[in-house]
């Protein structure tokens, strides 16, 4: 079972534009409040919002700039029913890992040890081509010993089925995350859960050599 991090595993979406408006702020030297985002700021690259602002060189300033605006945002906190859902997973001998655009270093910030001791393997922004792209998820299975048709990835965006699409891995949409429900029914993603609590052992079935003996549970669309 492999995971994104934010707005599947943590609700970090108040952090994630609070840190965007912090990054705002510092490049142009005036006020920015998470209301002066363009609309749809918390699913679009960072670097585009900033340069929608008129920040220049948003790269450089995020890698200046943006573990300072993201450690006096607001604060994370996982969602209800992850632990157990991640604790229940273990429980079933199944192998679970991370694959998120955060860096290693952030990881100790967002999440409590007692979710971190649960993750068999954390792939990271410095680890491998950010989603879309594949490579996470290839990096993440080749370190678990695991094939594609074992592995089942949740994300909340359609960047992430993509990414799970490209690697051939089923995909589970976190309807409670970024993007919401309706836009990853409408992308085409066959399985959208509503609650986090549906993170647990039901998500093994959706594998193609999964073992769980059923599917979970997700709302006809």
């Amino acid at each position: 079972m492999l995971f994104d991090l934010d707005g599947v595993l943590l609700d970090s979406q108040d952090a994630h534009l609070a840190t965007l408006a912090g990054v705002a702020t510092a490049a142009l030297g005036r006020r920015v409040t998470a209301r002066d985002l363009p609309p749809g700021a918390v699913t679009t690259p960072r670097v585009e919002v900033l340069s929608a602002l008129g920040v220049r060189d948003p790269d450089g300033l995020c890698e200046l700039w943006w573990d300072v605006a993201l450690a006096t945002a607001a604060d994370t906190r996982i969602f209800p029913g992850v632990l157990d859902g991640l604790m229940a997973l273990k429980d079933t001998g199944a192998a679970t890992g991370l694959v998120t655009l955060q860096t290693l270093t952030r990881l100790p910030w967002l999440l409590p040890p007692a979710v971190l001791d649960l993750l068999d393997v954390t792939v990271c922004r410095e680890d491998a081509e950010p989603k879309p792209a594949p490579d996470g998820i290839f990096l993440a299975l080749a370190r678990l010993a695991a094939a594609p048709h074992d592995a089942v990835f949740v994300g909340d965006t359609l960047t992430d089925r993509t990414a799970a699409f490209e690697a051939g891995v089923a995909f589970a949409g976190a309807g409670w995350g970024y993007a919401g429900p309706d836009t990853l029914a409408a992308g085409g993603c066959p399985v959208v859960l509503t609650d986090p609590a549906q993170i647990g052992p039901g998500l093994l079935g959706l594998a193609a050599g999964g073992r769980a003996p059923h599917q979970v549970s997700a709302p006809a669309r």
